[in-house]
């Protein structure tokens, strides 16, 4: 049996836990719990081209160790950390109807409501919310004085009451479009928590946080906003939190200091704070998370935890001097029925990568030899589109990641796929003047030529010699002690090319934004272009 409590206000939730109390677990009696978890989904309800992840690899996996944990008399949920939208065309182009539909086979429990699931309308998030067999939890995002989404569920599993609590990173409101959110508030989730987690703890014996805050090693979130560590820092009473956001495996080399090189099948120790254990499992359902936990007289103990990787690959050298790609852990096989619903989703979406998404007046040139050793219209196009998604000031983008032209006439999504085709995300980090100063002097030495060359946006330069000279945006001279903000991919940021890594810094930000799809969109909304519009002239001028 579940029972769920609606969005109410505080003086509704105390008079709804009267008469939905249920007793108390027996004494010396041990109750197992399973937690099963995912985050950051981002489209990949389909594997990718090596067979990695994938929605059908996924339930054979969650479907085996259900019927494990019932067997020996235990009770398990699947929750996920929210960011079901955006990543993969065929998914982005339907909405994520398929990962919607494969997560209510797959039987998910409960969701976090992420910042991405706010990239695309009112009307679709009503739609997302309405295909959903499970609540989209959230209780820090308000309309009004009234809360948009439920804020918990309390599950009753074989006399053990669990209640599972949603929260939103409060930095939604300054990553996605204003159109999106107007109206609404996103209030400080460690705030909401400290408010409703005591009421919990009277009505449940086992308190999860669902949340999309983010995993942030210390709790050093830089000028983010606070994440699952800060919020288990601050609120007594959480039993376990599982977190999404920072799309990494929350695995611990010691206290406080995250294991950054995390090798798929190894051990993975969760981090713990204040009492709270902080689960992650990476994204893209790359990683099935399990936590199994025994409950007897009020404690509430983990007795196992790992992270599963589903068909994750690596390359295997053999006698011939051949690398290909095996299994880390071995092959998990599909589960029919996942694929029966997903294959129709998948076939309509790589279809649909042959319509036309826009259109332009003349060619857009990113052919190698040129867009590798001068300014192009196409490299001012890629950093304004990543410009405007991101309100940044100014934009690089590296030439190598750069791969074709976009033709004259009938642009397909499939064109603009073979311009950007390796699924890098966009990145932003604000830069105080001074720190884009020494960045651009950097990306000036770039040789012409090489796959570092820098394309530019939003920005005029003088280099002489392979020396800055002289730098100024929006028609000013860079102010030392101003802040802009810069987009870049994801390559990029983490050192790519030669560039200086920018993932340290504590204003970086991924955005989780697919470069082609930021491409694709800024062309449909612009069709037709105008390439007059981009042409770089004398914004970059070297000699």
């Amino acid at each position: 049996m579940q029972i769920t409590q609606p969005a109410l206000g505080l003086a509704g939730l105390l008079a709804l836990s009267a008469c939905t109390h249920t007793p108390p677990t027996r004494p010396d009696t041990s109750y197992r719990l399973t937690v099963l978890h995912t985050n950051d989904h981002h489209g990949r309800f389909w594997k990718n081209r090596d067979g990695e992840y994938g929605m059908a690899a996924r339930k054979t996996v969650v479907d085996t160790i259900r019927q494990e944990v019932s067997a020996a008399g235990g009770y398990s949920l699947l929750l996920d950390g929210g960011d079901v939208n955006t990543g993969i065309p065929e998914s982005d182009l339907q909405d994520a109807v398929p990962d919607f539909k494969g997560m209510n086979l797959l039987g998910y429990d409960a969701m976090a409501v992420g910042n991405h699931e706010f990239d695309k309308s009112p009307s679709v998030l009503k739609m997302q919310r309405a295909l959903a067999n499970f609540p989209m939890l959230s209780a820090n995002i308000y309309r009004g004085s009234e809360r948009m989404f439920e804020p918990y569920k309390i599950f009753n599993l074989g006399g053990l009451r669990v209640a599972v609590l949603g929260l939103t990173t409060e930095d939604t409101q300054k990553m996605v479009h204003p159109d999106n959110i107007r109206d609404l508030k996103f209030l400080s989730p460690i705030q909401e928590a400290a408010k409703l987690v005591p009421e919990l703890r009277s009505q449940a014996d086992v308190v999860i946080a669902a949340t999309h805050m983010g995993h942030y090693e210390n709790g050093k979130h830089g000028t983010q906003a606070p994440g699952d560590v800060e919020m288990a820092r601050s609120v007594q009473g959480i039993d376990l939190v599982v977190g999404g956001h920072t799309q990494n495996p929350a695995c611990m080399k010691a206290e406080n200091v995250l294991d950054r090189a995390y090798v798929p099948g190894q051990g993975c120790q969760p981090d713990r704070q204040n009492g709270t254990w902080i689960v992650q499992a990476h994204e893209w359902g790359k990683y099935l998370g399990r936590a199994d936990f025994t409950y007897r007289n009020g404690k509430f103990t983990l007795e196992k935890y790992s992270l599963i990787p589903i068909n994750l690959k690596k390359p295997v050298k053999t006698t011939d001097g051949t690398a290909p790609l095996k299994p880390y852990t071995g092959e998990i096989p599909e589960n029919k029925a996942m694929l029966e619903l997903l294959q129709p989703h998948q076939d309509f979406g790589q279809q649909k990568l042959l319509s036309p998404v826009g259109s332009s007046d003349a060619l857009l040139q990113g052919d190698r030899a040129l867009v590798r050793s001068q300014p192009t219209s196409l490299g001012v196009l890629v950093g304004l589109a990543m410009m405007e998604r991101t309100r940044a000031d100014f934009a690089l983008v590296n030439a190598g990641g750069i791969r074709d032209s976009l033709p004259a006439g009938t642009i397909t999504y499939r064109d603009v796929l073979k311009v950007q085709p390796f699924g890098n995300t966009i990145a932003t980090v604000d830069l105080s003047g001074q720190e884009v100063l020494d960045y651009l002097g950097v990306a000036a030495k770039m040789s012409p030529g090489s796959g570092a060359f820098p394309q530019w946006a939003g920005i005029r330069l003088l280099i002489t010699g392979g020396i800055l000279k002289e730098a100024s945006i929006q028609g000013q001279a860079i102010d030392p002690a101003k802040t802009y903000r810069m987009a870049v991919n994801n390559f990029v940021a983490t050192g790519g090319d030669g560039y200086p890594k920018l993932t340290g810094h504590t204003s970086y930000a991924n955005t989780g934004y697919v470069d082609a799809e930021v491409l694709r969109a800024f062309i449909a909304a612009n069709s037709p272009l105008n390439t007059m519009r981009f042409q770089p002239g004398n914004n970059v001028l070297r000699n």
